[in-house]
């Protein structure tokens, strides 16, 4: 399962809007034939492996991260496919949480009489495919906000400069977590004091994040970076196959709308009741798009209200060994604290050097 789990791991730039999955089929204590799913559209993991195994698969245990599929999808059924090869016994990391398999894989297998066996490295598994669970079983993305900021927790001078508070290697890192994002979130504030492009730089994946402004009354302007095409051969699709940049926005205002949409983007209108940006109808919409990790990079409004929202779920801090001062700008604008019971808090899940920074990663807890 740990080696299966290592396939799946392959896909995790490639594999969304599906699951990471590997799979490795063992018999008389051999490995005889293993895979993983890349990208959507094409074989899954069990089929790669079965591929490989021949006829060698019959009599075999497959171990595989995730429950094996059942309904016709863009491919046939895997578990019919196990069926078809003989398997004899199937150790799956855990459940499905798609409403259109949810246990109805295990359910086919035993029908048949294969043995199964669930719940080896679960919480390996579940981790591997944290967005595509929250995705399954709240409708919403996992939603993971990333901040560079000194020791003090300052993101930039009171004069807006922040380049650079974080060194090369913090900022080569974060290439990381956006090529595994379906999804690159940020807010019209930071547009255009940076002009950024939010793309996978330096890092080979033949899939680019969809990258979403959140922009109440339309301020960003067609030159902006975000819409201009992508170098080749960067220039990917976003996971929802609905374009580059998708913005969210609280005015009806036909005229900038058509001139955004011109430029390549696609506009979608949101409010809330207090004419900004609904965020959390943002984030289900996103995810109906079929994104299930989002890669928040903001500023301290939208940081501060996608917090006070309830809407993160983890949080990747890098902090220099630097202080900035009071005068400096905070990670998230989240008002005047009159009681602790309105902080926010935190689990610490991982801490370590990134070239001379720390990187932290925390998540809110519920």
């Amino acid at each position: 399962m740990a080696q299966a789990l290592r396939l799946a791991e392959r896909g995790l730039y490639t594999a969304t809007p599906n699951p990471r999955v590997g799979c490795v089929l063992v018999r008389d204590g051999n490995v005889v034939g293993e895979g993983w799913h890349e990208r959507a559209g094409e074989p899954h993991a069990e089929v790669h492996a079965l591929r490989a195994a021949g006829a060698a698969a019959r009599g075999a245990t497959a171990y595989v991260t995730l429950e094996p599929c059942s309904h016709h999808g863009r491919t046939p059924p895997c578990a019919d496919a196990l069926v078809q090869a003989g398997v004899a016994r199937v150790v799956v990391a855990l459940q499905d949480p798609n409403p259109q398999v949810a246990g109805q894989g295990i359910v086919k297998l035993r029908a048949v009489g294969i043995a199964v066996e669930c719940g080896l490295m679960e919480a390996a598994a579940r981790e591997l495919n944290i967005g595509f669970f929250a995705r399954m079983t709240r409708g919403m993305p996992w939603v993971r906000s990333k901040i560079a900021a000194s020791l003090d927790g300052r993101t930039a001078l009171s004069n807006g400069a922040s380049k650079w508070i974080t060194g090369e290697a913090a900022r080569q890192d974060v290439q990381h977590w956006r090529a595994r994002s379906c999804a690159v979130l940020t807010g019209i504030s930071t547009v255009l004091a940076d002009d950024p492009q939010l793309n996978v730089r330096n890092i080979e994946t033949s899939r680019q994040p969809l990258r979403v402004v959140v922009d109440s009354q339309l301020r960003i302007t067609p030159n902006a970076r975000l819409l201009q095409p992508l170098p080749s051969p960067a220039g990917g699709r976003g996971a929802g196959g609905e374009g580059r940049v998708l913005i969210y926005t609280a005015t009806q205002n036909t005229q900038k709308i058509a001139a955004l949409e011109q430029a390549g983007a696609r506009v979608t209108v949101l409010p809330d009741a207090n004419g900004l940006v609904d965020l959390n109808a943002a984030l289900r919409d996103i995810a109906a798009r079929g994104c299930n990790e989002v890669l928040v990079e903001a500023g301290s409004a939208l940081n501060g209200a996608l917090l006070q929202a309830g809407l993160v779920d983890e949080l990747v801090l890098y902090l220099a060994p630097q202080l900035l001062g009071d005068m400096a700008h905070g990670m998230a604008r989240l008002g005047e604290l009159t009681s602790l019971e309105q902080r926010i808090e935190l689990e610490w899940q991982d801490v370590c050097h990134v070239g001379k920074d720390l990187r932290v990663v925390a998540r809110v807890k519920k």
